[in-house]
């Protein structure tokens, strides 16, 4: 009796000497704290985001997108590309998205009101550069309508991007591009169809008094404020016409979307950019000349160039998709 209760006493002793002296990060009841830190944090901001409330995630939703975050940041690591955190409203976007593609049988870039990726999100308030991927699945029969088969069908959308071979491979180089870090994940699921967005951001400004809607000819400006290690290198704006509604068919007929248009309305360099500077944001005027949608991407280097030279924006990150919305 006595070397059993001695026996149970030394095996209790070593137990609390492990749970003192192993590394915390190894322990079960820390792996689940951490990973409840993590929700706690998305779970605060998805509770705070009020635009596209319509699309709001659940908190079941919020967490298989989590995961499927963990599976991208996996192929990112491979390709030594930063993590990316999660987007709520490049989420919310992309939910839009998946549901109107699900729901009226069509796959693509392009929506039924004739709307690019870099509308949608500036449309629904975002001034960050995004680039997207999408994919989609069919059947002859209704999925399973299971959070396990949705995280199933999000891991082979996500797989079957990685699997790509140059040269057809722009989804691929999309998903660990060095430049992003941020990424809004979409899905819908009815019946028999299946859809899959990821939202690429970069976000390296914050933006201030953007305005949505301007006239022909009225005065406006932009305010871009950074923490002073980064700087304005290039301004480019595109001009546009409105989009005109599309038909499923169209959209199917679709392929891949340029991130510009044909029209170039205005380019600066970081020398005339320097003149609308304080401190460490730049309040930059704007007058627009005729109707259309201005598409606005500003890159940044983490060198001030005051004088003018060679700019060229290959290699570049764009960290800015504004668009503004000009009417007579």
């Amino acid at each position: 009796m006595f070397k059993k209760t001695a026996r149970q006493l030394i095996v209790f002793l070593f137990l609390i000497l492990i749970f003192f002296w192993f590394p915390r990060s190894i322990l079960p009841s820390q792996m689940n704290e951490s990973i409840q830190d993590s929700f706690e944090t998305y779970y605060k901001l998805n509770e705070s985001e009020h635009r596209l409330s319509a699309y709001k995630d659940s908190d079941e939703v919020l967490k298989l997108k989590l995961h499927q975050v963990d599976i991208i940041n996996n192929s990112r690591k491979k390709h030594k590309a930063t993590p990316v955190k999660l987007d709520i409203l490049a989420s919310r976007v992309a939910n839009k998205m998946s549901r109107e593609a699900a729901e009226n049988n069509y796959f693509g870039h392009w929506n039924m009101a004739g709307e690019k990726p870099y509308h949608r999100y500036a449309f629904a308030g975002g001034y960050d550069h995004v680039s997207e991927n999408a994919y989609g699945e069919w059947s002859s029969a209704n999925y399973n309508q299971s959070s396990s088969t949705i995280s199933t069908m999000m891991k082979s959308g996500h797989a079957s991007f990685m699997a790509e071979r140059s040269p057809n491979n722009g989804h691929k180089k999309n998903i660990i591009d060095k430049s992003h870090n941020f990424a809004g994940i979409g899905f819908y699921l009815i019946g028999n169809q299946f859809r899959y967005y990821e939202e690429f951001i970069d976000r390296y400004f914050e933006f201030e008094d953007i305005p949505e809607n301007v006239k022909v000819g009225e005065p406006c400006s932009i305010t871009v404020k950074t923490n002073g290690d980064k700087f304005i290198y290039f301004l480019i704006i595109y001009r546009g016409k409105f989009p005109l509604s599309l038909t499923p068919n169209e959209i199917n007929r679709k392929g891949s979307y340029n991130d510009y248009t044909n029209e170039t309305f205005l380019t600066k360099g970081a020398w005339d950019i320097k003149a609308y500077k304080s401190g460490s944001s730049y309040k930059i005027p704007l007058i627009f000349s005729k109707e259309g949608l201005y598409y606005i991407h500003l890159y940044y280097d983490e060198k001030e160039i005051t004088k003018p030279a060679s700019l060229n924006t290959k290699g570049k990150t764009p960290a800015s998709g504004i668009v503004i919305k000009v009417n007579r």
